[in-house]
């Protein structure tokens, strides 16, 4: 394991640390009378995101790997199954920690952002979706960057051009992206009171004169292309070299951090393994901003 994600690692524990400490009512809920853990909340959501960098898919080889290798920087370490459910129960945490880090960094100021949706497939088999408790929820999509339909979710993003999360939501495959985009916004007011006159970048999906009028009055300016019978849209040059930045920003989740490979068969347990691949690009960029780096979005140091 490299110097590099060791130093990240004792950064963050730090944050979200000094963050519980500050705000204690943000760590899952326990009793005032009883034990205290023994690994503690900030211990937890950073060994959680080392193992996204490092590419563990399976919570129990992770495990493993940290008995056998993590003992000195976490003394304790739990079974799998006590893993899991305090996993599951730190969703508000690690949602607030990944604000906490994004407006810690000097692209939070960035006045464009992005907007893209991806695929979050969480089964193939027909079995699968007759018997999985994601049913209900996870549907049948089509991606049309790939060509490929999926059973799944959509995992929606809204960026910075340096691929920083902004804001995120986690949704059915079938979702309406438009409706969904201003849901995000709608959900984080004080987003949009620190960034007024945004520009938002997107797909021809975004579209819709209902939508688009509802952007201006929350002062967002929306830059899309085309879509055929329509008349050529401004900033049209822009988009092509663009489009291949939204794709790389996607595929650094699903690439690099295994967004696909959650293993997840639950609403809860899904929830917290997106969260946490979320987290670690946000963690990633952080530490890179901090330290100086000149590609943000780079987890090359920390992913062996």
């Amino acid at each position: 394991m490299t110097t590099e994600i060791d130093t990240l690692a004792t950064a963050l524990y730090v944050h979200v640390d000094d963050l519980l400490k500050a705000s204690p009512d943000l760590g899952p809920w326990r009793p005032r009378v009883g034990l205290a853990p023994k690994l503690s909340d900030a211990e937890l959501v950073t060994l959680a995101v080392m193992s996204a960098l490092l590419g563990f898919t399976s919570e129990r080889r992770w495990l493993r790997y940290a008995q056998a290798e993590l003992t000195g920087m976490f003394p304790y370490l739990p079974g799998q199954s006590g893993y899991g459910k305090r996993l599951r129960k730190a969703s508000a945490l690690v949602t607030r920690v990944i604000r906490m880090l994004g407006a810690d960094t000097s692209l939070w100021s960035d006045d464009v952002w992005v907007a893209d949706s991806t695929p979050v497939e969480c089964g193939r088999s027909r079995e699968t979706v007759k018997r999985s408790d994601l049913a209900g929820w996870a549907a049948y999509g089509y991606c049309a960057s790939h060509s490929r339909y999926f059973w799944g979710l959509r995992l929606h993003l809204l960026c910075t051009l340096g691929g920083l999360p902004v804001a995120f939501a986690l949704t059915g495959a079938k979702a309406d992206e438009c409706e969904t985009l201003l849901g995000m916004l709608d959900a984080a007011p004080e987003l949009m009171a620190a960034h007024p006159g945004q520009t938002i970048i997107a797909d021809k999906n975004y579209y819709g004169r209902d939508f688009e009028r509802a952007l201006t009055e929350r002062e967002v300016r929306l830059l899309r292309p085309a879509r055929k019978g329509e008349p050529e849209r401004a900033g049209a040059a822009l988009f092509k070299p663009l489009r291949q930045t939204i794709e790389s920003i996607n595929q650094t989740p699903k690439g690099q951090l295994d967004l696909e490979r959650h293993r997840a068969r639950t609403p809860a347990g899904v929830v917290i393994r997106v969260l946490i691949r979320v987290l670690a690009l946000t963690a990633a960029i952080w530490h890179n901003d901090k330290t100086g780096q000149p590609i943000k979005r780079s987890l090359i140091a920390y992913d062996h």
